[in-house]
C-alpha cells in the first residue's frame, strides 16, 4: 500500500522520486547510439512523457518550481560558458560567420512562420518543432517561460509536443545538411586538409610560438623597439640568444639585434609572418621546450596559476612585472585560449600565465599570483547565485512597446542568460570573482537540463499520442525541413559566395544550431580545429537570438 502511495499520491516524495527515476531512466537511454548519433538528455524527455501518458504526474506548484530553476541553473551555466568569448566572437572573420550564422536562424524562423500561416497550424506547436528541429533546449525553455508569465502561470502542452516529435531528425537533419554540402561541391577531406596545412590555420587566431633567427642586414644595429615600430605589427618577443656568445637573456626594449641573433616570439599568425618576412627565417627546430634547455641560460619558463583574489581584475600592465621582478609573460590561456599578454590584460581567477625569467624571481610572482591550483577547486557560490538573483530581477522588469498588447520581459530564460554573459565578461572589472570550473559549470548544466527536460515530459504525456496521431505526424516533416533547408542554402552560400573551407562550413552550422553532435561529427572529419573553432564563434550570438526569438514568437501569437 504505501509503495502504491507513493507513486500515485501527490506529495514531496512522489515529486522528488519521479522527477529522479524518469531523469535516471532517460540518463540511461541515452547510451544508446543510432549511427554513431545519440539523443542525449533529450530521452529524459521521452521518458517523461511516456511516464505521464500513463498517469504519473507532477502536482502543478512542483512542476512549475522544478521547470523554471532547472531552467535558470541550465541558461546560467549557458552564459558563463559563452560569456568570456561574446563579443570577442564579433572580430575579424568571426563577423561574417555570425551573419552566415543569422541567416540560418532567420531562416528556419521563417519556414516555420509561413507553414503556420500556409497550413493553419497551431503556432505554439510549430515553436515548439522550430526548436525541437534545431535542437534548441533554451529556445524551447524561453517559450514556455514566456507563455507561462503572459498567461497566469499557465502551461501549454504544444511546446514540449512538437519539440519531441521534431528533435530526433533534426539531429540527423543538421549532419545529414553536412554531408550533402561535401557531395555537392565533390570536396575531397585529404584535398581539404591539405589546403587547410598549406595556408597555417588562416581562420584561427590562435598564438603560434616561433624562433626567429636575424639574417636581414638591414636590422642589424637596431633595437627591438624599433623593430616594433618599423614592423607595425604586435608580438611578444621575450627571449634573445646571441650568436657570438650563445647566452640568453630576457628581452628588453633596448635590446640591440645582430646577425645570427635568435628570437623567441608569440603572436598571431598575420603578426608572426610579418616579423619572419622583416627579420629573416623561421627555425622549425627549435620550439619553447628547447628554450628552456639551454645550457648558458639561467632562465626559466613556468606556468603560473592565478589565485589570488586581490589579482582579480588587475591590469597587467599595472603590475610592473617586468621592472619590478625581472620577469617576462609571454602569453596568457583562459577557458583554453591563448590571449596576448597586453598590458591592457585584465587578469582573472584561473588565468593560467606563461613566466620566464630566473628561478627565483619566477618564485616571486608565484608567490604574487597565488599558483594555489588547489583554491580553484571551490566553486564560488556567492558570484553564481548573486548572478541568478540580478537576472530573475532583470527578467521580471516589464519593457514596454508601441503596439503591444502586454509588456515584454526578458522572463527567467533571457535574464539570466544576459546576466551570466554581462558577469564573465565585465566582473573582473568589478572585482566580483566569477571563476568557475569546468566541471561545476557542467555538473550545474546538466542537473539544470535535466530537471527541465524531466518536468516538460511530465506534463506533456497527456494527449500527447491523440495528438500525433491526430495529424501531428506532419510535425516530422516541418522539422526537417526547418533543420535542412537553412543549413543547406546558407552551406552553399558560404562556399560560394564567402569562400569558407568546408571544416569551418561545418562547424559554423553545427554552431549555429547549437548541436554538439554535429561539432563531434565535424571534429570527426576535419582532423584540425577549424570545425571548433567556427563553432565557437558563432555559438554565443546564436544561443543567444535563439532565446530572444522563441519570446519574440511567443508575443506574436497572442
Amino acid at each position: 500500500m504505501w509503495f502504491s502511495n507513493l507513486f500515485l499520491q501527490q506529495g514531496v516524495a512522489h515529486s522528488i522520486l519521479l522527477v529522479a527515476l524518469v531523469t535516471a531512466i532517460g540518463l540511461a537511454l541515452s547510451r544508446i547510439k543510432i549511427g554513431g548519433i545519440s539523443l542525449g538528455v533529450t530521452w529524459v524527455l521521452f521518458v517523461g512523457i511516456v511516464a505521464s501518458h500513463f498517469g504519473l504526474v507532477l502536482d502543478a506548484t512542483t512542476s512549475h518550481f522544478v521547470k523554471e530553476f532547472g531552467l535558470i541553473l541550465f541558461i546560467y551555466s549557458i552564459g558563463l560558458q559563452v560569456g568570456p568569448g561574446f563579443f570577442a566572437s564579433f572580430r575579424g572573420g568571426g563577423v561574417t560567420l555570425n551573419l552566415l550564422a543569422l541567416g540560418i536562424i532567420l531562416l528556419g524562423t521563417g519556414i516555420a512562420w509561413l507553414i503556420h500561416v500556409i497550413t493553419g497550424e497551431n503556432l505554439f506547436a510549430m515553436i515548439g518543432v522550430l526548436y525541437g528541429a534545431v535542437t534548441n533546449t533554451p529556445g524551447l525553455g524561453a517559450a514556455q517561460q514566456t507563455y507561462t508569465d503572459l498567461h497566469d502561470g499557465a502551461a501549454n502542452a504544444f511546446f514540449a509536443q512538437g519539440y519531441a516529435v521534431a528533435y530526433p531528425l533534426g539531429v540527423v537533419g543538421i549532419i545529414l545538411s553536412i554531408v550533402l554540402i561535401r557531395l555537392i561541391f565533390r570536396i575531397n577531406n585529404d584535398d581539404e586538409q591539405r589546403l587547410y596545412d598549406d595556408t597555417g590555420s588562416r581562420e584561427s587566431d590562435a598564438l603560434q610560438a616561433v624562433t626567429l633567427e636575424v639574417t636581414n642586414d638591414a636590422v642589424c644595429g637596431h633595437t627591438v623597439e624599433q623593430i616594433c615600430r618599423l614592423s607595425g605589427r604586435h608580438a611578444q618577443i621575450t627571449r634573445l640568444m646571441h650568436r657570438q656568445t650563445e647566452t640568453v637573456e630576457l628581452v628588453e626594449a633596448d635590446s640591440t639585434l645582430q646577425m645570427g641573433d635568435r628570437l623567441f616570439l608569440v603572436g598571431k599568425p598575420e603578426d608572426i609572418s610579418a616579423f619572419t618576412l622583416l627579420l629573416g627565417r623561421r627555425l622549425a627546430d627549435m620550439d619553447e621546450q628547447q628554450w628552456d634547455e639551454q645550457q648558458h641560460s639561467d632562465l626559466v619558463s613556468a606556468r603560473v596559476v592565478v589565485t589570488n583574489p586581490k589579482m582579480q581584475g588587475k591590469r597587467l600592465g599595472d603590475l610592473n612585472l617586468r621592472r619590478a621582478f625581472h620577469v617576462t609573460i609571454t602569453r596568457v590561456k583562459r577557458s583554453g585560449i591563448d590571449l596576448m599578454a597586453e598590458r591592457s590584460l585584465i587578469l582573472q581567477i584561473g588565468d593560467r600565465v606563461t613566466v620566464v625569467g630566473a628561478a627565483d624571481d619566477v618564485k616571486k610572482i608565484e608567490a604574487l599570483l597565488g599558483n594555489a591550483v588547489q583554491r580553484l577547486g571551490e566553486p564560488m557560490l556567492f558570484s553564481i547565485f548573486l548572478g541568478i538573483a540580478l537576472g530573475v530581477l532583470l527578467g521580471s522588469v516589464p519593457i514596454f512597446f508601441p503596439g503591444m498588447p502586454v509588456p515584454v520581459k526578458l522572463g527567467l530564460a533571457g535574464g539570466p542568460l544576459i546576466v551570466s554573459i554581462l558577469l564573465s565578461c565585465f566582473g573582473p572589472k568589478l572585482r566580483i570573482i566569477t571563476y568557475t570550473t569546468n566541471s561545476a559549470k557542467l555538473l550545474m548544466r546538466e542537473i539544470g537540463i535535466c530537471m527541465f527536460m524531466a518536468s516538460v515530459g511530465l506534463g506533456a504525456g497527456v494527449g500527447f499520442v491523440d495528438t500525433v496521431v491526430g495529424g501531428g505526424y506532419w510535425w516530422v516533416l516541418y522539422g526537417f525541413l526547418i533543420t535542412f533547408v537553412p543549413c543547406i542554402v546558407v552551406g552553399i552560400i558560404a562556399r560560394l559566395v564567402c569562400h569558407r573551407s568546408y571544416f569551418t562550413i561545418a562547424g559554423m552550422i553545427s554552431g549555429a544550431m547549437t548541436d554538439p553532435p554535429a561539432l563531434a561529427y565535424s571534429n570527426s572529419i576535419s582532423g584540425n580545429d577549424q570545425a571548433s573553432v567556427a563553432y565557437s564563434t558563432v555559438y554565443p550570438l546564436s544561443m543567444f537570438l535563439r532565446v530572444l526569438v522563441a519570446q519574440l514568437l511567443v508575443l506574436m501569437a497572442l
